[in-house]
Formats: C-alpha cells, sequence, structure tokens
C-alpha cells in the first residue's frame, strides 16, 4: 500500500513539475506569441507522451503485481489445503483411537 501511495505522490509531482517548469520556461522566453503558443503546444505533447508512457510503465507494474499476487494466493490455498487434509487425517486417527478406548470400558461396564 505504500509503494502505491509514493508512486501516486510521484505521478503528481511530475505532472505538477512539468507544467510549473513549462510555464517558467514560457514566462522567461522572449519569443512572440505564435513562438509561444508553437512552443506550448509542443510541451503539451511532450508532456502527455511522458504521462502516456509514465501510465502504461505503471499498468505493466500493476499486471506483474496482480499476477505474482494470484500466485502468492493459489500457493497459500494449496498450502492451506494440505493442512487441512493433514488435520483431518489426525482428527480421524484420534477419534478412532478414542472409540477404541471406549469400547472395551464400556462393555467392561455392562
Amino acid at each position: 500500500m505504500a509503494e502505491k501511495d509514493n508512486f501516486g505522490s510521484f505521478l503528481i509531482g511530475f505532472l505538477v513539475g512539468g507544467l510549473a517548469g513549462a510555464v517558467v520556461a514560457l514566462l522567461y522566453a522572449p519569443a512572440s506569441g505564435d513562438e509561444t503558443r508553437t512552443v506550448i503546444k509542443d510541451k503539451a505533447i511532450e508532456l502527455k507522451d511522458k504521462t502516456v508512457e509514465t501510465l502504461d510503465e505503471t499498468y505493466k507494474q500493476a499486471s506483474v503485481a496482480a499476477s505474482d499476487a494470484v500466485s502468492k494466493a493459489q500457493e497459500l490455498i494449496k498450502q492451506a489445503k494440505a493442512k487441512e487434509e493433514e488435520l483431518t487425517h489426525r482428527g480421524q486417527v484420534v477419534l478412532e483411537s478414542v472409540k477404541e478406548n471406549v469400547k472395551p470400558k464400556k462393555a467392561a461396564a455392562e
């Protein structure tokens, strides 16, 4: 969960930093209106491309994490079933032992 929060903070910082940098660059650059609009358009396209790239990378990481989680869950299910079978067998052994001990005592009391 902490990794998710860290990545979310990183992504927000990345986007805000990119926008702030673009705005500062535009304000301090001596350029005409047409040139400034072209630069804004180019920077917007560049920021969009970086965002898409970051989202694609995030999606891949999420897919890998989900796949790992499914694998671990399946392994835990297998272990739980094996433990259940073992405990069931032990319970049957104990039950049979108790039944055997109770039968002679019951027969002797009659």
